[in-house]
């Protein structure tokens, strides 16, 4: 114990507190973009196909399966990936499943009624996805977005004890020297930026036109 105050200590580090936070976001960030980038088109081909789905939803599940920290560990042993870029991929994995999942339930809850009129147009299955079936999507898409979020901010903070960046260095630092000041000043950060990033990944979704459109029918029945 070294005598300060939770206050003091935040007070002495707030320097460090900021740079570590950012260095936790630009992981999170750059691991959540990745998980998209991978998992819509997945989702989108699991709606599509329900012949692959099954299989795609059971690979995706079984990663989630795996304890983050066996995760964290298997990049580092495995493909000699240390730090910030076993972090990175390690997250990039554990965001797949909302992402995958929430694609395929938010495709296939696009009414049939709008896809056979998309078909009568003569639109093809390219454009249906494009213009009718992922635009009605995404408040689903985003909800499982914002999933892969939360969750990739606490997996973080365990990237420190494989020689990552971020916020889980303090708590990693606490533990070793049991200082229990230092464990919250990794810990409350943490938990105020999952908070203030899903908060703010909701004002997103509520400005999607679908999202819109859901509420002026809410509103009228």
């Amino acid at each position: 114990m070294n005598g300060r105050s939770l206050i003091e200590e935040f007070w002495e580090r707030a320097p460090e507190v900021l740079t570590e936070t950012g260095a936790h976001m630009g992981m999170v960030g750059v691991s959540v973009l990745l998980a998209v980038l991978i998992g819509l088109p997945l989702g989108v081909w699991a709606a599509g196909s329900p012949r692959v789905r099954g299989p795609i939803l059971v690979i995706v599940g079984s990663l989630q399966t795996i304890p983050s920290i066996a995760m964290l560990t298997l990049f580092l042993i495995a493909f000699d990936l240390f730090g910030k870029s076993a972090a990175i991929a390690s997250l990039t994995l554990y965001g797949l499943l909302p992402i995958v999942r929430n694609t395929v339930a938010g495709v296939g809850s696009v009414p049939g009624d709008v896809v056979e009129a998309a078909i009568g147009i003569g639109m093809t299955r390219w454009q249906r996805l494009r213009l009718v079936e992922v635009p009605l999507a995404l408040p689903v898409i985003f909800a499982g977005i914002r999933t892969a979020t939360v969750i990739g901010v606490g997996i973080a903070t365990l990237a420190a004890f494989i020689g990552a960046d971020g916020l889980g260095v303090f708590i990693n630092r606490g533990l070793a020297l049991r200082q229990p000041n230092l464990i919250l000043v990794g810990a409350i950060p943490a938990a105020v930026l999952a908070i203030v990033l899903d908060l703010g990944l909701v004002l997103v979704e509520r400005q999607l036109p679908a999202s819109r459109i859901n509420r002026k029918m809410e509103n009228a029945t």
